[in-house]
């Protein structure tokens, strides 16, 4: 696949997500339409959406409960682009979002692979493909990047660096829509800055493409050490989601 396939791919699907056209994240304007549930959408999204906002750098796209329209539309086209991810216009949307029960809950940046970029890399330790099979003993506190014990019929693919026969390292693929798998990835402690998570990344991303799709990367803008490994792994920034939620569902998060 060329890069534009590739990005067209992640325009296809989120705009599933969020009902509406590809062609909306690529537009001048922002755009804001009602959310609604869909089969094809990434499956650990919590559909109706009461508000989203996604940017692949042009616009924002709102996807919204109807009743949150003025409160919406009052901040995207108050502020550019480009800030209204971070603080402090964040906080705004947030104060006008408590008022119909709702807080600020996730903002994260998804990377996609960079065909120019993406290549094998070289680990010091044996790696090896594993299938989802190979996962049932794997569901432990130390490997919770890589797999989802609350989606484990998603996790399908994974590559795994040993140390003889010991496992050191995991990165897992979650089939997350029909088109598109996201790639988590864990280092035991005493064997990280040694590469080895970028060469699992870069190697399940050739995976997942010789499976026929698209992989993705997820990270928070905090998360420097997952970012750098993206990157070194040849995946590059291609767009961001900040998420609302239920005030007591972002209370429960913070116990």
């Amino acid at each position: 696949m060329t890069n534009q396939e590739i990005l067209q791919c992640a325009l296809k699907q989120s705009a599933i997500d969020l009902h509406c056209a590809p062609e909306d994240f690529l537009a001048a304007e922002n755009k804001i339409v009602v959310s609604e549930k869909n089969e094809g959408a990434r499956r650990y999204l919590t559909l109706p959406f009461s508000c989203q906002l996604v940017s692949y750098g042009n616009n924002v796209v709102a996807s919204i409960d109807e009743k949150l329209q003025d409160v919406t539309a009052e901040y995207i086209n108050k502020y550019p682009v480009e800030h209204l991810f971070e603080t402090p216009h964040m906080q705004v949307i947030n104060t006008a979002l408590m008022k119909f029960g709702l807080q600020i809950c996730f903002m994260a940046e998804y990377f996609l692979p960079d065909t120019d970029a993406l290549k094998p890399l070289s680990c010091l330790y044996e790696m090896r493909l594993l299938e989802q099979k190979d996962f049932k003993e794997l569901y432990l506190p130390e490997w919770s990047n890589a797999l989802s014990e609350e989606r484990k019929a998603l996790d399908v693919l994974g590559v795994g660096a040993y140390e003889k026969d010991k496992l050191i390292g995991l990165a897992g693929c979650s089939a997350d829509c029909e088109t598109m798998w996201q790639i988590g990835v864990d280092v035991l402690p005493s064997y990280r800055r040694q590469g080895i998570a970028a060469a699992l990344t870069a190697r399940l991303a050739l995976e997942t493409f010789a499976c026929g799709k698209v992989p993705f990367y997820c990270a928070a803008w905090s998360n420097i050490k997952s970012v750098r490994n993206a990157i070194r792994a040849g995946f590059r920034p291609a767009w961001v989601e900040m998420t609302a939620r239920e005030i007591d569902f972002v209370e429960k998060m913070n116990q």
